[in-house]
This record gives C-alpha cells, sequence and structure tokens, in this order.
C-alpha cells in the first residue's frame, strides 16, 4: 500500500481539525490504524472530545500549542510525541504564529462514530 500527499484533500473532522488521511482502512486497505495529519490554523483549537475505542497518539511535526488531556494542560511544541488513551477528554490549542501540525496515528482507524463531543 502506498499513498502520496499531494493526492490527499484535507477534511474538517468532528472536532473541528483539518485532517489529510495518509493512511486510513475505508481508502487504502490496511487494517487496524489510521494515520493523518492535522492542521490548526493560529489561535484556533479543537474542541474538548474523546473516543470511547481509539487510542491515539500524536506527533508534533510544527507550530506550538497548549495540549489538555484529562485534567492536566501543558504546553505542546514540534518534537513533542503524546499519547491518549481511549476514553480521555483532549483538545489542542495553537498558541503560535504559523500552522500547528500532527501527525496523529490511531487504532483502531479514526472513525467520526467514535468521536464524542463534550
Amino acid at each position: 500500500m502506498r499513498s502520496r500527499y499531494a493526492d490527499i484533500g484535507p477534511y474538517v473532522t468532528k472536532d473541528g481539525a483539518e485532517i489529510r488521511e495518509l493512511m486510513h482502512p475505508d481508502v487504502h486497505g490496511n487494517r487496524a490504524q489510521s494515520l493523518a495529519e492535522a492542521s490548526i490554523a493560529p489561535g484556533a483549537r479543537t474542541a474538548l472530545h474523546r473516543h470511547a475505542r481509539t487510542e491515539e497518539i500524536y506527533y508534533f511535526v510544527a507550530g506550538a500549542g497548549v495540549m489538555t488531556l484529562g485534567e492536566a494542560a501543558f504546553p505542546v511544541a514540534a518534537g513533542d510525541v503524546v499519547c491518549i488513551a481511549p476514553g480521555t477528554p483532549h483538545c489542542v490549542e495553537n498558541t503560535g504564529r504559523g500552522a500547528l501540525r500532527i501527525l496523529c496515528a490511531c487504532a483502531p482507524a479514526y472513525s467520526h462514530d467514535d468521536t464524542e463531543l463534550l
């Protein structure tokens, strides 16, 4: 399997992030996980939400922001990695001047149906 960034159009997820699904079972035929790039504009934030089934790993590629994870809030920047356990409320705010870009690995694969806005 292979995908090309230039061939993947963005869409907006239930939590308000602009996403490019780099690899997803519904599109590419892989089985158990998805990989996406999220982009959050300066001054914007995703809606507080949680996933009942999905574990997520965020790798911050560019920019700076504040991650809310459960009861904690902490700064994040390029090079940071955060694991989000199923059921944990979370959101990200871009506090930088450029786009906050995040690679998001999800297992099982991302689904709007598994996203509960809080």
